[in-house]
């Protein structure tokens, strides 16, 4: 299954008529340049899971930096590295 569908299938197994309309996955490009990734975990079956932040510096502009704070996702790469931040997500939230 490709990485599009299953941070579809993870985001449509949070939906239950409320969390939705509450929280959603935001992707933002940065400008140096890079990505942010933000997915609220609250009410979802990563709320009280533990997370070991992902730290890789490869060069200026390979780089992923991943940690769970405040009961939220937070994911920020390099121009190149936002398949890997979203990888990291979808390992972290589907391993048991």
């Amino acid at each position: 299954m490709s990485l599009i569908k299953k941070i579809q299938n993870w985001y449509v197994n949070q939906c239950d008529g409320g969390w939705e309309h509450e929280f959603g996955i935001t992707i933002e490009s940065l400008d140096n340049p890079g990505w942010k990734v933000v997915i609220p975990l609250e009410r979802t079956s990563c709320e009280k899971k533990e997370f070991n932040i992902v730290d890789i510096e490869r060069s200026e502009n390979d780089w992923i930096r991943c940690e769970v704070r405040d009961l939220k996702f937070y994911g920020y790469g390099g121009s190149e590295n936002l398949e890997e931040i979203m990888s990291i997500f979808i390992n972290y939230a589907y391993i048991e």
